[in-house]
């Protein structure tokens, strides 16, 4: 595809001059992207593996239907279509050789990658309330969190991660792009973008930062809030085995937030830099595919319901075998 053909005005209001826009991709040297295209369709299989094995354990196991597991086989499904918006097409793109991707499509990601990681935003939040409930509220905690208060708080998840994604959506595309179109990264998020505008990105960074403040801030300040409560009350259990059966349902769920938030933050609070580095790629890679596949493995390695479970369920295939 040739960059003049990309230059060609494209029909629309928002007066874009650009078909389609230019990744460069995690490497650019050609003897690199054999293992790139390796380590990458790897990590999408044991993501999508790990994941929906989690999910069918908590579907087939009843000793996992529960408030807890209910939220991580949501979380679950969220972590293969967080990977499932980047990596097929980065495969696509090393097989097939081409760059580029149109000005829709560009667009279309940027959308379900907002999605998704909004929705996963308030699902930690959700079991951060879920971890306060079962160890602060424990006389209420079922009636407190039945079933239709489980649904309703995924519910609101969704509308929430998609009233987010599709504002930042719009406010993008009303954005014009007449110049550069190359892009050195191996998806389409904002700050890549917001630098290849030749409108003002001035009021699409302060949309992003504060719609980012309600959309990440306050489910962040909730789960601290939550966890302040929840360390307070297993303090007060005398015994330590005790006290360490409280920790460990909530461990696994504090490594997951630290992971998710760290690199969330570290990606949009650098809009200001001139210059997108190796360092962005870095952290592009731990959102989109270092995360959703250490969920898995971070929630099995620490739980044994989980480990029995997904025991149970081999087993049980290899006797139908």
């Amino acid at each position: 595809v040739s960059l003049q053909g990309l230059m060609q005005p494209e029909s629309g209001a928002n007066g874009t001059a650009i078909a389609a826009f230019i990744l460069l991709g995690l490497v650019e040297a050609p003897g690199l992207q054999p293992v790139v295209f390796v380590l990458f369709l790897l990590a999408y299989l044991v993501t999508v593996g790990g994941n929906l094995s989690i999910l069918a354990a908590i579907l087939v196991e009843p000793k996992l239907h529960t408030p807890m597991y209910f939220f991580l086989g949501n979380l679950s499904v969220l972590d293969v279509g967080c990977i499932s918006v980047t990596v097929p097409s980065v495969l696509s793109r090393l097989l097939s050789h081409k760059r580029a991707v149109p000005y829709g499509a560009c667009l279309t990601q940027l959308f379900f990658f907002h999605l998704f990681v909004g929705v996963d935003c308030f699902l930690l939040t959700a079991m951060a309330y879920d971890r306060f409930l079962a160890i602060c509220r424990p006389l209420t905690y079922s009636t407190r969190m039945s079933e239709t208060v489980q649904r309703m708080l995924v519910a609101a998840s969704w509308v929430c991660a998609f009233t987010n994604a599709l504002t930042h959506t719009v406010a993008m595309s009303v954005l014009n792009f007449c110049g550069p179109n190359v892009i050195n990264h191996f998806y389409c998020d904002l700050p890549q973008l917001f630098q290849l505008s030749c409108s003002s990105t001035q009021l699409n960074e302060l949309l992003l930062f504060a719609v980012g403040f309600i959309m990440a801030g306050t489910p962040m300040a909730l789960i601290v809030i939550s966890y302040i409560h929840v360390a307070t009350a297993v303090l007060r259990i005398r015994s330590a085995e005790g006290r360490k059966k409280a920790f460990s349902t909530c461990g696994s769920h504090l490594t997951v937030v630290a992971m998710f938030y760290g690199s969330g933050i570290f990606n949009y609070m650098r809009l200001g830099s001139t210059k997108l580095s190796d360092k962005d790629k870095a952290v592009g890679i731990f959102n989109t595919v270092i995360n959703p596949m250490l969920n898995p493995i971070i929630y099995s390695l620490r739980n044994p319901d989980v480990q029995s479970a997904l025991w149970r369920m081999l087993t049980g295939r290899r006797l139908l075998a």
